[in-house]
């Protein structure tokens, strides 16, 4: 991923923060000839492994978990907060018009070299441990007890496990720290105003490249 110094990420709290946050991982797998792309909800681990592992499962007739490189790595993306950046939030603008549209986005690529996992009761164990993550804020939580057990074992035959030890972590927080600080301040305030939640966390993202105090 071409990322320039001003926009690297190197921090693991940080960048586990958003992997956890933003689960749904892009996961791109060599395999044979191609590169096969899935669309899969991860836990991370970070207590195995020096970066962390990150575990999931896919569908059983889904043939990644057959094809995908045993010898080359793959590598999951995690999106996190994004959004356009207009020009017209740049005092810069007005004092010299020599400005252009942006786009700004906070993002984590997982490399690592992914196992598949048939076994009955690890299968049991991450279901668990996804349920009981996701469904930890809702106002009456379902867990995989509430299902009869006959079903749950039927279910799980129709999965298998995904494993990814992570080798490398890069991060690229595109959050407008090219930018003089008036013209991030002016960013905040605009995405700010916008008030949706991805702009405000896009504008909680620049803010925290800014300096404290005035410009």
């Amino acid at each position: 991923m071409y990322t320039p110094p001003a926009h690297q990420e190197t921090d693991p709290d940080v960048l586990h923060a958003l992997m956890r946050a933003h689960p749904l991982g892009t996961w791109i797998a060599p395999s044979g000839d191609e590169l096969v792309v899935n669309h899969v909800p991860f836990l991370l681990d970070a207590s195995r492994g020096e970066r962390g592992t990150l575990v999931a499962h896919v569908a059983r007739a889904n043939p990644v978990w057959r094809t995908f490189s045993r010898t080359a790595d793959s590598v999951v993306v995690f999106q996190g907060p994004q959004g356009y950046v207009t020009p017209s939030w740049y005092p810069a603008k007005r004092e010299h018009g020599k400005v252009v549209p942006t786009w700004n986005y906070a993002v984590v690529h997982a490399h690592g070299r992914p196992r598949a996992i048939e076994d009955r009761e690890w299968l049991r164990a991450l279901v668990t441990r996804l349920t009981d993550t996701h469904e930890a804020t809702g106002p009456a939580p379902w867990s995989v007890h509430d299902a009869p057990r006959a079903y749950v074992d039927q279910m799980l035959e129709a999965i298998v496990g995904i494993e990814i030890p992570i080798a490398r972590l890069e991060g690229k927080w595109k959050t407008s720290q090219n930018r003089p600080q008036a013209d991030r301040r002016g960013v905040a305030e605009g995405l700010e105003a916008r008030g949706d939640e991805a702009s405000l966390a896009m504008a909680a993202l620049v803010r925290r490249s800014l300096p404290p105090g005035p410009t």
